[in-house]
Parts: structure tokens; C-alpha cells; sequence
């Protein structure tokens, strides 16, 4: 780790992940999970939907806040670490990697702003981000963003029992690499279950079958956070917000991802992608599949 310090939220996790070890999802399980999913899915449209320019991060932040409250959902983030994170989401605009406390901030024409949220329904945890643009960006700025997404739709693709956790991280590296940006080493995906942060951890860079093997049951919330330069970042003084060290554009998206026989499962989707109109490609493979009792069942037999 280059920098020496580093936020609340990774200090927690760590601690949360290494008592806890990698814990298999059964299929109801992942069914409450999927719930958890929805609720966060559409907390991040709601936000999507306020931004534009002139509005304030804290108002980025309610809109996400009514959805949950809406549907009696607990937000994961709200209190969380070392010291207590003060939102439900975390808004982080253009240099801001990452965990960017809302407020008074208002968004200019031009800026890229990421929000993240995490809801927390049956138990479970959700945990999806997003970048956007706010008004014209600059083609670089748009690039970062497209990139981003694709990277993490790569490494979606591996989330398939019998890869290892290396495929998935060494596809996300290419993509980002390829377009000449760099993905951040001190922050990585995680398990996602019942805690926010469980193990296993997979960064954002590392090298095909290596790793921890997939099996059915993980769930994983995959999380490139990119950077337009350098890959170093530091920790501002609010103790929360990560920044890129040389002050360039960042981006950050992120989806919650079970592995299951037929292959990944994208359980922080709504009826439609983040990202625009049409269903998720990915989940189409899932529309037929049988109910969580059916699975059940069969699993008693």
C-alpha cells in the first residue's frame, strides 16, 4: 500500500473481512439478496436522475435516501467505519475516487460526478455505484467513464464457477489499461452478504488463474475504480474522501455479482441497465430459471 493513510472504510472492511472468511450463498438466500438488489438499483436511478448542474451532492444523496426509506430499507453506509460515515450514499465528484461525503457541494457543467449506495433489506446487503457525466464533459472525461463500465461488465463475465478470482480481476486491469488509464491499488472489490465487506477481496488488477477458485453461492461486489493518470491516491483530512494524488479524473462503477452454475447473476440491476434503455444482457440467461423453492427442493432430495 503506497499511501500511508487510508479511509474509514477500508480500515473497517479489512477487520470485517478477516474474521468472517468466504460464506456461500444458499438460493434463498441469494433471492434476498436480489431484493436488496432492486431497492439499491433504484436508489442509484433516483439519484441519477437529480443530476444535472447546479445541484448539490446532499441533494444527489435524498433522492437515493427516499427510495430507501420508501421501501423500509436500512442504507448500508450510513454509520458505517472509523468515524461513522455521515450519508446514506457517497457522492465523489471529478478528482474524487471514491467515499465523498454529500453536502453542499454544487455540480458544475463539465464535472463527473460517482455515487455509491448500499441498502440493506432481509438481512442483506446491496451495494452498486455509478459515474455520470453532468452536462458536456470533455472527451476524456467520457472515455474514463465508458471504460469503466465496460471494465466492469468484463470482469462480470468471469464471475463463472471454475475460474478464479485472478480472471476476473486480470480482465478488469485489461480493459482499463487498454485505453491508457489505471485502475487503484489500494481499494479492491469484495464478498457481500450479510456485511457489507465480507472476503473474499478482488482487486482491480492481478493475473489470469490465480486467485481464489469460484464456486456457486459467492457473491462479490465488483468495483473498478479508475484513475485518467497516475494510480496513486490519497485520503483527504475528512478522513473519508480518496482523491487521485495528481488531482485528474476518476471513475467508479460497481455491481453486485453472484456466481451460480448458469453464470453470473448481476443482482443490483433494476428492469433496466444503469446505464440507459434495454434490459441487461447479462440477466437474461436467469429469466427462466427456476424459483429459489424449486432450487430448494431439489437440494432436500
Amino acid at each position: 500500500m503506497n499511501d500511508r493513510r487510508v479511509s474509514g472504510w477500508l480500515r473497517q472492511s479489512a477487520g470485517r473481512a478477516a474474521r468472517h472468511g468466504v460464506v456461500l450463498k444458499s438460493p434463498r438466500e441469494l433471492e434476498r439478496m436480489r431484493r436488496a438488489g432492486r431497492v439499491t438499483a433504484e436508489a442509484l436511478a433516483a439519484a441519477r436522475q437529480v443530476i444535472r448542474p447546479g445541484v448539490t451532492t446532499g441533494e444527489i444523496d435524498a433522492a437515493a435516501a427516499e427510495v430507501l426509506r420508501r421501501h423500509g430499507a436500512r442504507p448500508a453506509f450510513l454509520g458505517y467505519g472509523d468515524p461513522p460515515f455521515p450519508a446514506v450514499t457517497t457522492v465523489s465528484v471529478n478528482e474524487e475516487l471514491v467515499h465523498g461525503i454529500p453536502g453542499s457541494r454544487r455540480l458544475k457543467d463539465g464535472d463527473v460526478v460517482s455515487v455509491d449506495c448500499g441498502a440493506i433489506v432481509d438481512g442483506f446487503v446491496g451495494d452498486a455505484a455509478f459515474t455520470a457525466a453532468v452536462g458536456g464533459v470533455s472527451d476524456e472525461a467520457a472515455r474514463l467513464i465508458a471504460t469503466t463500465r465496460q471494465a466492469l461488465w468484463a470482469g462480470i463475465e468471469h464471475m463463472r464457477p471454475g475460474l478464479h478470482s485472478g480472471d476476473v480481476s486480470a480482465a478488469i486491469q485489461a480493459v482499463v489499461e487498454a485505453q491508457g488509464f489505471s485502475v487503484v491499488r489500494e481499494y479492491t472489490g469484495h464478498g457481500v452478504g450479510r456485511q457489507m465487506h465480507e472476503d473474499p477481496q478482488v482487486p482491480n488488477y492481478g493475473t489470469a488463474g490465480k486467485g481464489l477458485l469460484l464456486r456457486p453461492g459467492m457473491t462479490i461486489a465488483l468495483e473498478p475504480m479508475t484513475l485518467a493518470g497516475e494510480p496513486q491516491v490519497r485520503v483527504l483530512d475528512d478522513a473519508w474522501t480518496v482523491v487521485s494524488a495528481d488531482g485528474r479524473l476518476t471513475a467508479h462503477w460497481e455491481h453486485t455479482v453472484a456466481v451460480t452454475a448458469k453464470g453470473p447473476w448481476v443482482l443490483t440491476t433494476g428492469e433496466e441497465d444503469l446505464d440507459g434503455p434495454g434490459r441487461d444482457p447479462y440477466n437474461g440467461v436467469f429469466a427462466d430459471r427456476d424459483t429459489a423453492a424449486d432450487e430448494a427442493r431439489r437440494e432436500r432430495e
